[in-house]
Order: structure tokens, then C-alpha cells, then sequence
């Protein structure tokens, strides 16, 4: 989690009810057919630099013989940053038309390095079954499980909930704890909410913005920020800004197109 962008990538607003088992949703934010573009920056030693692409996608698909909505998020790093640091992370998540997590899979390549995170969802006799596989750096596969009356997200289940949600009652400062399962484990995170600014993206519009930011749970006394991210305070609350704190600094991806 601290490792990867992705935050990620793109990780939104939980809301703070109890969730239970299945928790079906009315989906009031978006459908089949959403793509976003994002460019995607890293700084080092001071320097901004421009160093790939993002692209996120929402279409209808087929999973066990179900209907159900597809999300992809792909980061390509340019020939420029391959040269410092590669990288090439997708990931795949499968959810109901109420967004009810199914399936997740992350393949990340990180410099040399590459690994996986996958995860199953089953529902059995109203819990929640969460079966994890993680492939590690060395090439060697570990199998996590976890059950409970709790919903679990991941990393693009948890985006696609949240911005079906309006925090109009938040004040900056409110807190939210929501778990996420890794592929590894199923952990506690922390959203915080920041306020609400203006934001000019690459596409040359000027966004309102909800702004978040999600916290290391481990380490939330001492705040320790993984992400920070802009969503449009409407209805459909797209992500334009992602701002990544990652082991080797800092990366930002600025939306530059929308459909």
C-alpha cells in the first residue's frame, strides 16, 4: 500500500456508516463508457518532471457469467523516467451494478521489481469472504484469507463506492476508517477530509474541488499522508488531481481529459 501509487490509485471518499456484508449501493455517479486521462509528474531533487500517463476506465463486462462493471487504472512511466525509474502498474477491478466488490488484481512493476495482488470477494451466509493472493518480488506466492460482517474494499471498489457519496456535512478535519484488503491483508485506512478548493487541471478547466487525504492508519497519530486527491464537488465527483508520497518521492497526476 505505502509502495504503490495507485493509489490508490485514486482512492476517494468513504462515507462513516457501519457497513455490513454486501452493502448494495444506487450508483448516482457515473456508468459504462467513463475515461479519464491523467499526466502523470515525479520530483526529484526539486525538479518536476513530466514522466508518463495515467488512464482509468469504467465498461460494462462479464464475470462468472454476470453483469457487472469493469474499472481499469493503468500508470506507464515515458522513456524519460524508464531511464530512472520504471513503471508499469494495472490494475482490474470487477463490481456489481450496485458496487459490490467482486474481483481485484494488481500487477505492479516498480524499478526492477514486480508483483501482484489479487483478491476474491464471496459473500457466504452473509459474511464477507475475502481469499488473497501475493505474489512477491523474489517470484514466491502467499495465500491470505479473511471473514467478517464488515464490507471490504480495495483500492478501486473503494473509489467507485465513494463517489457515489456527497460529504456535505463534513468539516475539515472529519475522519473516516474504512477496511481495505492489499492483497497481503485486510487493513484499517484513514480518509481525512481537507476542505474544499479551485483547481485548474491539464485540460485548462478550473474545477470546484472536495479535497482529501488518506493517512498510514499504523501511523495516524503522527499523520503520515500516502496520498492526497481532488475530486469535483458534483454529483459525479471525478478525480483531477492525485498527489502520491511514495519511499522515493513525490509524484502528481493532473487530469488532461475527460469523455
Amino acid at each position: 500500500m505505502k509502495k504503490t501509487l495507485l493509489a490508490g490509485v485514486f482512492l476517494g471518499l468513504l462515507f462513516s456508516l457501519q457497513l455490513h456484508a454486501q452493502c448494495p449501493t444506487e450508483n448516482t455517479a457515473f456508468k459504462a463508457g467513463e475515461r479519464l486521462t491523467y499526466d502523470l509528474y515525479f520530483n526529484w531533487k526539486f525538479i518536476w518532471v513530466k514522466c508518463g500517463a495515467a488512464h482509468y476506465s469504467m465498461r460494462s463486462a462479464n464475470y462468472k457469467e454476470q453483469s457487472v462493471l469493469r474499472n481499469d487504472l493503468l500508470f506507464t512511466s515515458n522513456k524519460r523516467c524508464d531511464a530512472v525509474f520504471t513503471m508499469r502498474d494495472t490494475l482490474i477491478s470487477y463490481i456489481t451494478p450496485q458496487l459490490v466488490p467482486l474481483y481485484f488484481r494488481k500487477g505492479s512493476l516498480e524499478g526492477k521489481h514486480y508483483t501482484v495482488d489479487e483478491v476474491w470477494y464471496t459473500y457466504p451466509k452473509g459474511k464477507n469472504h475475502v481469499k488473497q493472493h501475493y505474489l512477491n518480488r523474489h517470484g514466491e506466492w502467499s495465500e491470505h484469507h479473511h471473514e467478517s460482517d464488515d464490507c471490504n474494499y480495495d483500492m478501486l471498489s473503494i473509489l467507485a463506492l465513494a463517489r457515489t457519496f456527497s460529504p456535505k456535512d463534513y468539516k475539515p478535519g472529519h475522519r473516516i476508517h474504512f477496511p481495505m484488503a492489499t492483497g497481503k491483508k485486510v487493513e484499517e485506512q484513514t480518509l481525512v477530509y481537507r476542505g474544499k478548493k479551485d483547481w485548474k487541471a491539464n485540460d485548462g478547466k478550473t474545477y470546484h474541488c472536495l479535497v482529501f487525504s488518506l493517512l498510514d492508519y499504523e501511523e495516524k497519530s503522527k499523520d503520515k499522508e500516502l496520498l492526497r486527491f481532488y475530486v469535483t464537488d458534483d454529483n459525479r465527483h471525478m478525480p483531477v488531481r492525485i498527489d502520491f508520497y511514495l519511499k522515493f518521492g513525490t509524484a502528481k497526476a493532473y487530469l488532461a481529459k475527460s469523455n
